[in-house]
């Protein structure tokens, strides 16, 4: 009997409406994941970070998109009276949810940096007089700022809406990956008009702008450009602003107290002059629009002209259509994030699980034109051709979880970024891969030869598509020699940083001989023998920071003697960055178990390990560190910074692995929260959002650059992840619940796993499946 023959036969018994009923009841059921395979994006919430020390944005970019159109809440200036402001910390990406006012929406912006920069070209829309000022948040009426609430405030991928109170104008945002698109609709006909501001900047101070320049060249197009002096700080930026009205009347100011002015006094540059110039300008543009009309705004990037920006703006975004951009968007978020599929015990799990994969896909980003041409370290032009030039690599941050994700998520991307890197080192004058660099530039923040690390996970793994293994292993080689960097002389010299030439030397002897192990696993796989013998030998260096007397790793002084006075507490003049000794001490990737014989075997080193995670710091340790309060903290544990995100795996080389098993859900449930404090502490351009996923999936790389990652206990109830190569690799768990945070048993593919998974084991395809229980497997 025919299905149709079947449903006509049941029409006939069962009453129609109850049919009907069924049938609804049926595609209830199947609508999650119908709904999951067209729209993964509705679980994302961009506010997830914005509050406290997240630093993360809300407004709208599409994945590693050169553009980040989003909201900035206040102008706190980088300097008060020739001091640092710390309050301006607080501004790292431009908006803080506490805050009551918008100042306007800008084009370029970090995600959950601690540092910062960009903010650039701020569009703020206005009625009424003309208020060349930004006001404050406690009498935004006196400048163009405005109050807004978060009751009318909307974030989604590649889309942010909200009410500006003042004006009572609704602003939206979408993006493409070089141009952003505003729709401002007036509810007033009084003055209509734009503010663009060329001051305003993120960690801005009174002489970080160089120059900025800007021409009117029709009736709805301006160009422009902006060079300043910041953490990138020889840096340029052009613009390509378009509208969809034309500009009725216009204007400037130029703020800066230039002596000066030269024979351009002959003109009244202020009002309805086409060409601005100055280091100190903010511009506005009038229209004549009713109460209730929409003025669309699109301006396009380019790191190489205003003619690359013009091109990258009709190449990406010709028409007008918002609604059309900002599906597109989307489009682009879901097609990303549909690489991995997973099933939670909950909403909010799911809402933290794809918020933390949209996180990590805001970064590295684009940096080069539609035709590929961008701006290199060395200020000239150069072309990327068949691959893409990426910029933002917070290393330091990165290379620990995001990049190793890249190499199963985004091999092709990753590839596209070690090529990056290689072309930084070929444009260096220094001969060094970058550090931390953005926007053509090196900034050189925080410890460490991480592109190493970065090249040999991706050489290891077998991610080596447009780039030569050996110039990449070279490139390695001649960084980590360059002596004049960051107290290298000395530790090729010593053996170790000595503190007494060169601070944080602790961290920075630890982190080299990381690096140094990365560049000798990459040198035997390539048959390099001497680099091999090289490196390895300074991988050892570790050993030359421990001090048996205490059991923790220790700075030491040029003459050879450790550093008399050493609190193992403090993060301040005690040899380390961003961190205390017990956190810094366990940094020893590359050779966990000697590690754990030096510090007293296993049963020592667990309880070592336990202390970490349940012992109590005094208030004075807070008062040293900007970016770490107790919302980052575990007992000792700092997971809202980087050097010990590893230390919770470290029990995968002790007789206690289901410790590490209990330690990571009691991470994630207490660091991890779908909320705008959400955060335990700075996302770091994904970092913290890439551990979480690694954790929830059950897996670890606690040493980029091995081929091997720890297990866990996975918060997914499965997982799916679509592989590049056109395998599938999935997670599946038996007995998964909020209590059955123990693993009794992983397999994959039916063969019992003790404690670690391969790097081919995933990307060959397969299941992992984990039974869990709510009792340690001892």
């Amino acid at each position: 009997m025919g299905a149709k023959t079947i449903l006509l036969s049941l029409a006939t018994i069962i009453n129609p409406s109850l049919l009907m009923r069924l049938f609804i009841t049926s595609l209830a059921l199947l609508a999650p994941a119908l709904l999951f395979a067209q729209d993964p994006a509705r679980y994302v919430r961009p506010i997830i970070g914005t509050a406290k020390m997240g630093h993360t944005y809300p407004g709208a970019t599409v994945p590693f998109g050169m553009v980040q159109l989003s909201p900035d809440t206040d102008t706190i200036p980088y300097e008060m009276n020739g001091k640092y402001n710390p309050d301006v910390y607080r501004y790292c990406a431009g908006y803080q949810y506490q805050d009551p006012t918008i100042t306007g929406f800008s084009h370029t912006h970090f995600s959950g940096t601690g540092h910062s920069d960009l903010g650039d070209f701020l569009i703020m829309p206005a009625n009424g007089p003309v208020q060349l000022n930004p006001g404050t948040a406690d009498h935004p009426e006196n400048g163009y700022r405005s109050r807004f609430s978060h009751q009318n405030e909307t974030a989604e991928p590649a889309y942010y809406k909200v009410l500006l109170d003042e004006s009572r104008i609704t602003a939206e945002l979408t993006a493409t990956n070089r141009t952003g698109m505003h729709r401002y609709t007036f509810a007033s006909g009084d003055n209509p008009h734009i503010v663009l501001d060329l001051m305003a900047n993120l960690y801005n101070y009174t002489n970080k702008n160089v120059w900025t320049f800007v021409r009117v060249e029709n009736d709805t197009l301006v160009t422009g450009y902006r060079q300043t002096n910041g953490w990138a700080r020889t840096r340029t930026l052009y613009f390509a602003m378009t509208f969809s009205k034309p500009i009725r009347r216009y204007g400037h100011q130029n703020l800066a107290s230039d002596v000066y002015k030269g024979f351009w006094r002959k003109f009244n540059q202020t009002e309805n002059f086409p060409e601005m110039a100055g280091r100190q300008i903010r511009a506005w543009f009038g229209f004549d629009a009713q109460p209730g009309e929409a003025v669309t705004v699109k301006m396009a990037l380019s790191p190489v002209s205003t003619e690359g920006a013009l091109n990258n703006l009709r190449a990406e975004n010709p028409g007008w259509d918002f609604d059309a951009v900002r599906r597109q968007g989307r489009d682009a978020w879901n097609r990303e994030l549909s690489k991995v599929k997973a099933d939670m015990l909950k909403e909010d799990d799911l809402v933290n699980f794809y918020t933390a994969l949209y996180h990590t896909y805001l970064g590295p980003t684009t940096y080069a034109d539609t035709d590929g041409t961008y701006r290199g370290i060395d200020q000239n032009n150069h072309r990327a051709e068949g691959w893409t030039n990426y910029s933002t690599f917070s290393l330091w941050d990165t290379y620990r979880a995001l990049h190793p994700l890249f190499n199963i998520l985004q091999p092709g991307r990753n590839a596209d970024m070690v090529k990056s890197m290689l072309e930084h080192y070929n444009q260096s004058v220094h001969k060094m891969l970058p550090v931390w660099s953005h926007q053509g530039n090196e900034n050189w923040c925080m410890i460490g030869y991480h592109s190493v690390s970065v090249i040999a996970d991706a050489i290891m793994k077998g991610n080596i598509k447009g780039y030569d293994a050996l110039q990449a292993l070279e490139a390695c080689a001649a960084t980590a020699r360059y002596k004049p960097y960051d107290g290298i002389g000395y530790y090729m010299e010593l053996g170790y940083v000595p503190e007494d030439k060169n601070g944080s030397s602790v961290s920075k002897t630890l982190e080299y001989a990381y690096d140094d192990w990365c560049i000798a696993q990459v040198a035997k796989k390539l048959g390099r023998n001497d680099l091999y013998t090289e490196f390895s030998k300074r991988a050892e260096n570790y050993r030359n920071v421990f001090d048996g007397t205490t059991g923790f790793m220790r700075p030491r002084l040029s003459n050879g003697t450790f550093r008399k006075d050493f609190d193992v507490l403090s993060t301040h003049g005690q040899g380390y960055i961003e961190g205390n000794a017990w956190n810094y001490s366990l940094y020893v990737p590359h050779a966990p178990a000697t590690m754990i014989d030096m510090m007293g075997g296993k049963k020592q080193f667990t309880g070592h390990l336990d202390s970490l995670f349940t012992m109590h710091l005094p208030d004075a340790f807070f008062a040293e560190t900007e970016d770490i309060t107790r919302e980052g903290i575990i007992g000792n544990y700092v997971h809202g910074n980087e050097p010990a995100h590893h230390a919770a795996y470290l029990y995968n080389w002790t007789d206690a692995p289901w410790k590490t098993q209990e330690r990571v859900r009691m991470i994630i449930e207490k660091m991890y929260k779908p909320t705008p404090d959400g955060l335990g502490g700075n996302d770091d351009c994904g970092q913290m959002s890439a551990w979480y996923l690694f954790t929830a999936l059950g897996f670890y790389p606690v040493c980029p650059g091995s081929t091997e990652y720890a297990l866990g206990s996975p918060t997914v109830v499965s997982a799916e992840i679509k592989l590049e190569n056109g395998r599938t690799f999935n997670v599946k768990t038996v007995n998964q619940s909020a209590k059955n945070v123990y693993v009794k048993k992983a397999e994959l593919n039916g063969k019992v796993l003790n404690r670690f998974i391969s790097h081919d084991d995933i990307m060959n395809g397969g299941t992992l499946v984990f039974h869990m229980s709510a009792k340690p497997a001892k």
